[in-house]
């Protein structure tokens, strides 16, 4: 019998596949529909820092300013009038979510700086969330501010988050930082105790009729497994958190793939929102399939073993391997 338990933020799941932060959370019913398909927890989808503050700032005003971001690797923020979910009824749908389903129910919150968030992750946790997903996104437009001090900001919020609540905290960032490794060391001194990867920048485009900046969805596509693939390889066995790898995840190879990389779990929501709920229970039921053809008697057995420390080429990971990708390519026009 193949045994696909993992545990992620000190959580027991049956199985690596979370549900990421996603529109399914504000439905209970979709999340109960999700529970008996068979997913081990569910992300909430994001309560904004704009939200927490009580800032009267609207989508368009973000999109101008360049600061805005998507929350989660296969969810969007909508016309802020159709974020009927606010503050207080966050905590609410908590509560409400706790009370239909067994599996594990893990908030997320997503902004940039300390404001209100020491406080309200607080209530979080007396609302019952079982751990909480800090998304940091900012994007800088300042050119006096240099990268060290806009990694304090975000170091001084999770720490204080981390000293403040007993749930666990993960942390959700984007993969642009010059020395990724470093700072994920530095997040876990700080007390978090999981890292995701990666958020999914909000990237507007261009009307050129209209002379507009105008949103533009568009659902993770497989080519994006392979950046958190690569630096959770890295950082496997050398940084001490739970690797979540998000975006890009699609298939039950791709959670295979995920978890040989060293992750603890996979978060998906972008397949889900295309083919439906029900291909929860597919993907599931392939991946023990592959275990059981390949002899894998465990989940456990197979994390981590084509990490960076484990193969037997770890160039491959960095530089030493770029010139011969280059030059593969062979067919031209």
């Amino acid at each position: 019998m193949v045994d696909l338990k993992t545990s992620y933020l000190g959580l027991k799941l049956k199985n690596p596949f979370v549900v990421a932060a996603s529109p399914f959370s504000e439905e209970v019913e979709k999340v109960v529909e999700l529970e008996k398909a068979g997913v081990s927890a569910i992300v909430m989808y994001s309560l904004f820092e704009e939200q927490i503050t009580h800032e009267s700032l609207t989508l368009d005003k973000h999109l101008e300013a360049g600061t805005e971001s998507f929350a989660e690797a296969l969810t969007y923020l909508p016309q802020m009038s159709r974020y009927r979910l606010g503050a207080d009824t966050y905590l609410e749908q908590i509560k409400t979510l706790k009370k239909a389903v067994e599996i594990p129910v893990i908030a997320s919150v997503n902004g940039s700086s300390s404001g209100e968030w020491v406080k309200y992750a607080e209530r979080i946790e007396d609302s019952g969330a079982d751990a909480l997903e800090l998304n940091l996104y900012y994007l800088p437009t300042d050119v006096s501010q240099t990268g060290q001090s806009l990694e304090s900001v975000y170091l001084e919020l999770v720490g204080n988050v981390c000293k403040t609540v007993k749930i666990p905290v993960a942390v959700k960032i984007s993969p642009f930082f010059t020395s990724l490794p470093n700072f994920a060391a530095q997040l876990a001194e700080k007390g978090a105790a999981g890292l995701v990867l990666f958020n999914r920048f909000f990237q507007p485009d261009f009307d050129i009729e209209e002379l507009e900046v105008a949103p533009d969805l568009v659902l993770s596509s497989r080519e994006e497994l392979r950046l958190p693939l690569r630096w959770i390889s890295i950082m496997h066995g050398k940084v001490d958190l739970d690797f979540a790898l998000t975006s890009g995840v699609q298939t039950a190879e791709d959670i295979l793939k995920a978890m040989m990389a060293g992750a603890k779990v996979t978060m998906v929501a972008s397949e889900l929102l295309r083919n439906g709920i029900s291909r929860a229970a597919e993907m599931i039921d392939s991946m023990e399939a592959w275990m059981k053809e390949h002899d894998y008697e465990s989940v456990e057995q197979m994390q981590g073993s084509m990490s960076m420390q484990s193969v037997a080429k770890p160039s491959v990971f960095v530089r030493a391997n770029y010139m011969k990708v280059l030059g593969s390519y062979t067919k031209l026009p």
